[in-house]
């Protein structure tokens, strides 16, 4: 067993004990009556709205290819739609084993397919979760701008965990400290690369940077960002169209459908595919707008599964279908070369 397939052995382990270990935990907690609330609104999920979130979860997946397509082509890589689609969807797929394995998965088959560089492909990803990044803490001010009263307490607990000490005041030093450790690991790539440029290590790390480099070439902006409206306006409307899945949540205002984008990404970041994790930080958003513990969990984790079984479905057909579609189109130019 090589090192690297120990590490991501060990990865594995470790974040399915934490997606486990919080699932216990939160189960544990609750008292009977929240759980009765669980466990009844389970079985009065209405399965009538499976269709249409899976239709929303799609889309995402496809406006996320068309963004990606975006990108690439500042670098002269002008991928078919279906290749890139089906990278996409089998990324997603191997996120639900190893976080961040995704990235990897989506280069490695779009480069595979399309013969392009796969250093460059990185780059470009490595600059999409960048831009999501600061998409989703755009979404997180404007949840915090339209649903203030809602949501400002976990933003305060948040503050005082991470930014000040016992006595309520701001940690200058925490702050200081972190920002000099990323300047300082930033000082010593440069001189690293500065070193190696002209290595083989040297070159891929300049495709990487040519890569990130690709968001800001995009030549058609306007189109990019509605790609990125699109995105993020089907990840909101999943959760939406998921509270008519159950009679507790159907009342909901849509504006926490923000707040549930908001919070549950980092469930979906911290444990493989956001198993344990997504639903307890649901459960907790969705309190603050009256729903009980155990109906908040329920909802949780018909929200989880729904994600869990499109990136699965869709996954699975991905790697049926990619080499079926390049197999065809092979074919079909032989044909054409032969004719011609």
């Amino acid at each position: 067993m090589t090192k690297k397939t120990v590490s991501t052995t060990l990865q594995l382990i470790i974040f399915l004990g934490l997606g486990i270990g919080l699932i216990v935990w939160r189960y544990n907690a609750m008292n009977e009556e929240e759980k009765e609330a669980m466990f009844a609104a389970f079985r009065h999920v209405r399965w009538g709205y499976a269709l249409p979130i899976f239709i929303i979860g799609f889309l995402s997946h496809f406006f996320r290819a068309l963004r990606w397509k975006l990108i690439l082509q500042p670098l002269d890589i002008y991928p078919s739609t279906a290749n890139t689609t089906f990278s996409v969807l089998i990324g997603y797929l191997a996120n639900t084993l190893v976080p961040r394995l995704g990235e990897v998965a989506k280069c490695t088959v779009l480069a595979k397919y399309e013969k392009v560089p796969a250093d460059k492909l990185v780059g470009t990803i490595i600059a999409e979760r960048a831009f999501d990044m600061v998409c989703l803490i755009a979404i997180v001010l404007l949840t915090l701008g339209v649903q203030y009263d809602v949501i400002y307490p976990i933003a305060r607990d948040l503050y005082l965990k991470l930014f000040t000490d016992a006595g309520g005041q701001f940690i200058w030093a925490r702050i200081l400290i972190a920002l000099g450790v990323l300047l300082a690991g930033i000082i010593v790539l440069v001189l690293l690369y500065r070193k190696i440029k002209n290595s083989k290590i040297g070159h891929v790390i300049k495709g990487i940077g040519e890569g990130l480099k690709a968001i800001a070439l995009v030549r058609k902006k306007g189109l990019f960002l509605l790609y990125t409206l699109l995105i993020w306006t089907c990840y909101t409307g999943a959760i939406v169209v998921g509270y008519q899945a159950l009679p507790e949540t159907e009342s909901l205002p849509l504006l926490s459908g923000l707040a549930v984008i908001s919070f549950g990404s980092v469930g979906m970041i911290a444990t493989p595919g956001g198993i344990g994790a997504y639903p307890v930080i649901v459960a907790q958003v969705l309190m603050l707008y009256g729903l009980s513990e155990g109906i908040g969990l329920a909802y949780g984790w018909v929200s989880w599964a729904a994600q869990t079984a499109i990136v699965l479905v869709l996954g699975m057909i991905a790697l049926i279908a990619l080499p079926l579609y390049n197999r065809k189109q092979h074919e079909a130019v032989q044909e054409r070369v032969r004719t011609s």
